[in-house]
């Protein structure tokens, strides 16, 4: 069955859309990734999303118009994707604008915008979205949801492997051995921290809105990584709390960033952006050696995505901090890095209408298992 996955993260950069086909059981399908297109927001859209998803106040009329537009991006990255609309089902995350994990004191709760009867519409296919709310209701985290289709898309090796996905929050997949003792073990994975949330918005402001990413690495390169700063950083309560945990710009986002600007008072812009990519490498390297002491688990590999993987200093820093491990980028593996979140939509929508558990306990803390989605159909 060929189906589309459409996947805008945290860094609200763009819509990824992903044409596969899936064939086989749903545990381990056989798939093929045909095609991959990015649609990039608009710039005007892209501050907009990152505004109101730090909490700046909206009207309603504004609301509603923000998730019209974000709804059209959608539809024109899946029709760029799929031109002759060969595939059948659509699996679509949505922008999500506020995730709250749950609480001693709430439940939790994820917001994905997205009109999605008016995307089946416009696509004249159904549309499977807000693959995170019955995960909630059953008190789990709602994310991460891509460690069960990571593991279903692309298994395991000789011993445990580790992919790291570097978008605006960096989130990791830990997938047990094909063979050993730990083979019937359960796949991992949280929510590490920020990978580029705060690395682009320290960017943007210290270009006065003219740069919305650190190109190659390049202000990163120029400036001095201070590490004290960065080893006081890993002591926050998120980074030292134990998994399931799940986050997003709520927690790591521009008035966090301010925070960390006034410690870095009188350092110039590239230290800063340096440091907070140190940061970034430093807190996965502190989460996998957290987990070597808890569990004795110590990966193989990591194989990395996202667009944290085009940033060479990030990488290295990842190298030196993650001492021994191989780091590979998913290209390797025959996935593209930007394409693999919008493959996994691809993969959640098909386990939906297979009724096929896509969510996992040990990750997000659920109850219990369940089918991930709602159907909508083309009117």
């Amino acid at each position: 069955m060929r189906c589309l996955g459409l996947m805008s993260g945290t860094s609200a950069d763009g819509v990824d859309a992903v044409l596969a086909e899936f064939k086989g059981s749903s545990r381990q399908p056989r798939w093929s990734l045909l095609q991959h297109q990015f649609i990039p927001y608009p710039a005007t859209l892209q501050e907009r999303i990152v505004r109101a998803g730090q909490g700046d106040p909206l009207a309603a009329e504004d609301w509603l118009e923000l998730s019209e537009s974000i709804t059209e991006v959608q539809a024109n990255a899946a029709e760029a994707c799929d031109p002759a609309a060969s595939a059948a089902l659509v699996g679509c995350h949505g922008q999500t604008m506020w995730h709250r994990p749950p609480s001693q004191e709430r439940r939790g709760a994820s917001w994905q915008l997205l009109q999605a009867p008016l995307l089946a519409r416009l696509l004249n296919r159904p549309v499977v979205h807000d693959f995170r709310a019955a995960d909630l209701a059953l008190g789990g985290q709602g994310a991460p949801l891509v460690p069960r289709a990571d593991a279903a898309l692309l298994g395991g090796i000789d011993g445990w492997r580790g992919l790291l996905n570097l978008g605006g929050i960096a989130n990791i997949t830990l997938i047990p051995p094909r063979d050993g003792p730990d083979r019937h073990a359960q796949v991992l994975g949280w929510d590490c921290g920020p990978a580029n949330s705060l690395i682009d918005l320290a960017v943007h402001r210290f270009s006065q809105g003219r740069l919305g990413i650190d190109q190659d690495g390049a202000m990163a390169a120029a400036g001095s990584c201070l590490e004290q700063t960065v080893q006081g950083w890993l002591q926050h309560p998120y980074l030292q709390a134990i998994p399931p945990k799940s986050t997003g710009r709520e927690l790591f986002g521009a008035q966090d960033l301010e925070q960390r600007l006034s410690q870095l008072d009188g350092h110039s812009a590239s230290d800063v952006v340096a440091t907070l990519t140190g940061f970034t490498a430093a807190l996965v390297a502190q989460d996998l050696e957290q987990l070597r002491s808890r569990e004795g688990i110590s990966p193989l590999e990591l194989v990395v995505a996202g667009g944290g993987r085009r940033n060479p200093v990030l990488m290295q820093e990842l190298r030196q901090r993650c001492r021994g491990l191989q780091l590979r980028s998913s290209d390797e593996l025959g996935l593209p890095a930007e394409a693999r979140e919008a493959l996994v939509f691809a993969l959640l929508a098909w386990w939906h209408l297979r009724l096929h558990p896509a969510n996992a306990p040990a990750i997000t803390g659920a109850q219990r298992e369940t089918i991930l989605g709602v159907l909508v159909h083309p009117m």
